[in-house]
């Protein structure tokens, strides 16, 4: 009988039959007439044992010149003992060499940040890299689940925008045949045309940012998800994304255990992040950054430090609401207390990893729309459709918007973003 071809993850189910494994080489070492493969196929590693006795001169003379990322298929049977990595191993009937990696640059010492990302295409293969995408679909199945099983309706939207979203100058421009495009910053304004269609609807896509950022937190290009819902204010929002970071953390912890543990994540952490998550004003939380000995102005933006300093002093996600309408974007909707602040909020992840959603309520009348886009200096031609959406059936509506390689910084517990997606574009990176 023809041996099942099965994946690392499975080995359990498969004890004591015969198996074939396709994979790569990541360490070999040899005892003698006995030589010890670590194997990885993308689902997991496994122990490959090679016995002279068992495949003979000619197979045992193949495995001895297996190198670091060799590629081969293995047949044997699986058995379970504690002492190996993972609780099994494979003894090896019949071993298939596919190619023999030659030189492989990253080898199992330390190398320097720079290297690895000239050789990222390559780094992916290591466990902590495999680990942090693991979680990273896992966070984005997630993500999807939550707003499919709420009745949202998922919306596709524009990659090529005519007009700006969070401001005209971090805009990437490009040629559009005789005309000027920009790529988009987010999917939001489409995302509350589509929601006055729909009622409840959430854009997942890249969206583009060219700010001359090198914090650890920036990329110029990362994936977000955006709600948007009629008939929602601040506080509806507030409640949504509340529930959705509790959902995506417990998920991860439900399946991804054994990632994390690669990582080294402290898991405690993510365990406290539970319901409710606690709210301040933006005064509230500039008093407490000046009492922590902070820099900033009243009316001043946070800056990442600040951002750290607030998320420090909590050990799950903060809400901080209205903000100075004077900083945030011109769709804001105004607070009915207090024109000068905006209905809206950001949430920042604790162990100080800061930002990860921002969001709030959106201006649902014409002609306060179209008075903030003339004191933004904006072109009411190019936003001619947006204010149309004002004019016919306006509702209050709101949303918000989670950088999903933020996310994965945080629940990864990992330092810098350029970790959290498999081909990072930042300020002076576009290779590979």
């Amino acid at each position: 009988m023809a041996s099942s071809i099965v994946s690392i993850v499975n080995i359990s189910q498969w004890v004591g039959q015969a198996v074939k494994i396709q994979g790569w080489v990541t360490r070999h070492r040899s005892s003698g007439k006995v030589q010890f493969l670590m194997m990885r196929d993308g689902s997991g590693e496994l122990q490959a044992i090679v016995s002279k006795s068992t495949v003979g001169e000619e197979v045992f003379e193949q495995a001895a010149h297996l190198t670091q990322e060799s590629s081969l298929v293995v047949t044997g049977i699986p058995r379970a003992d504690s002492r190996a990595p993972g609780g099994y191993e494979l003894d090896v009937t019949e071993l298939h060499v596919i190619q023999i990696a030659q030189d492989y640059p990253i080898q199992p010492k330390d190398h320097g940040t720079g290297f690895l990302m000239d050789h990222r295409h390559l780094w992916l293969r290591s466990r902590r890299q495999t680990a942090i995408l693991k979680i990273r679909h896992e966070i984005i199945k997630r993500c999807r689940a939550f707003f499919d099983e709420r009745g949202f309706t998922l919306v596709d939207t524009p990659i090529f925008t005519p007009n700006a979203c969070e401001g005209t100058t971090t805009l990437f421009q490009t040629q559009y045949f005789e005309e000027i495009a920009y790529l988009a910053q987010s999917g939001q304004l489409y995302g509350e045309a589509a929601a006055m269609a729909l009622g409840k609807i959430y854009c997942f896509g890249p969206t583009f940012r060219a700010e001359k950022s090198k914090t650890r937190r920036h990329l110029m290009e990362f994936w977000m998800v955006e709600p948007e819902v009629a008939f929602a204010e601040l506080a509806d929002v507030m409640g949504l994304a509340e529930e959705f970071l509790v959902v995506i953390v417990q998920g991860v912890l439900e399946t991804r255990r054994t990632e994390l543990a690669i990582l080294e994540r402290d898991v405690s952490n993510l365990e406290a992040i539970v319901a409710p998550f606690p709210r301040l004003s933006y005064e509230d939380a500039v008093a407490m950054l000046r009492a922590k000995g902070a820099t900033i102005e009243p009316g001043g933006d946070f800056g990442s430090e600040d951002e750290t300093v607030l998320s420090q002093a909590f050990d799950r996600p903060v809400i901080v609401h209205r903000y100075p309408a004077a900083i945030k974007a011109f769709y804001m909707q105004p607070d009915p207390l207090n024109a000068n602040l905006a209905l809206c909020m950001d949430i920042l992840a604790p162990e100080g990893y800061g930002e990860i959603i921002g969001g709030g309520q959106r201006i649902h009348d014409y002609d306060l729309l179209l008075t903030k886009l003339r004191e933004h200096g904006l072109s009411e031609e190019a936003f001619q459709w947006y204010l149309e959406l004002r004019k016919y059936g306006s509702v209050p509506h709101a949303g918000f918007g989670m950088g999903i390689e933020r996310a994965v910084a945080w629940i990864c517990g990992v330092d810098h973003v350029r970790e959290t997606i498999p081909f990072p574009r930042m300020l002076y990176r576009l290779y590979p």
